[in-house]
């Protein structure tokens, strides 16, 4: 076999993977999408998975987001994710303005797993009346995401040249206006790679809002979707419809910055 065949063969098995790996990811979506338009005399009827139902169900969308009060879990998780996303990345960047010693500081905190600190802030929380607020939820996301942000944001910032420092720094800006008019303008791409990352993170985050949260009015999407399962039953379809609704939002955060993501990616693994 010469060489051009085995470049043909090469490229004939990267594209066979690549489309097994499509259909993995796509299959999930479809059988969400199908299952959300169904009813329950549907699911009873023996209906396939891959099936569409002749009459579309529209009403799981509805009582998803009015019975089910998906709307309100939804406006919770954005008022959680636009107060901390913004805030988060802003401190990572000014962390990264710190010795080698705060880095390192900050990246030990990857060591310590959530479920570890669980009891101490539930006690803690407790004691501070700090339970069932915004706060409270927003406060421990930021503690836990700080590290992940630095150490995304660390490549990209090495990668950025020192000569717009010095050039900044002999026509008399400040280091506070050299920061923020010159070196976070042209980390764009690591910003908007942490803005994506952190806002699915946060939207999606379970574990700690479910210790933290218990009002049902404040409850966020993951904590809010478990109330759609019943202890005796559960009604895929109307949960399905709530899960297919709530990731628009993220969709949306991803569509508008994506054209930043892979070049943030990069910068994030550079050494």
């Amino acid at each position: 076999m010469d060489g051009r065949a085995k470049k043909t063969a090469g490229m004939a098995l990267k594209y066979i993977v690549l489309i097994i790996l499509a259909i993995l990811w796509v299959v999930p979506i479809i059988t969400l999408v199908f299952t959300a338009v169904k009813s329950k005399a549907d699911f009873f009827s023996g209906m396939s998975l891959f099936q569409m139902p002749e009459n579309i169900a529209w009403d799981n969308f509805t009582n998803a987001m009015t019975k089910g009060r998906l709307f309100q879990y939804m406006k919770n998780d954005l008022i959680i994710c636009c107060l901390k996303v913004p805030l988060g990345i802003f401190v990572e960047a000014m962390a990264l303005k710190k010795p080698t010693a705060w880095f390192t500081f900050f990246l030990i905190g990857m060591m310590l797993p959530m479920q570890v600190a669980l009891v101490p802030i539930s006690i803690i929380y407790n004691k501070l009346n700090l339970t069932n607020t915004y706060f409270g939820l927003f406060y421990v996301y930021i503690g836990f995401g700080i590290s992940n942000g630095i150490l995304i944001m660390h490549g990209f910032f090495k990668g950025i040249p020192r000569d717009l420092d010095e050039a900044a720094y002999i026509d008399g800006a400040s280091k506070w206006r050299t920061f923020i008019n010159i070196i976070f303008p042209v980390a764009k791409p690591a910003v908007a790679t942490l803005l994506i990352t952190d806002f699915l993170a946060t939207w999606n985050e379970y574990l700690l809002a479910t210790v933290i949260i218990n009002d049902n009015k404040l409850k966020t999407v993951p904590v809010g979707l478990m109330t759609f399962v019943g202890e005796h039953g559960t009604d895929y379809g109307y949960l399905c419809a709530g899960v297919l609704v709530s990731v628009i939002p993220v969709m949306a955060v991803y569509l508008i910055f994506q054209r930043y993501f892979v070049e943030g990616m990069a910068g994030a693994v550079k050494s």
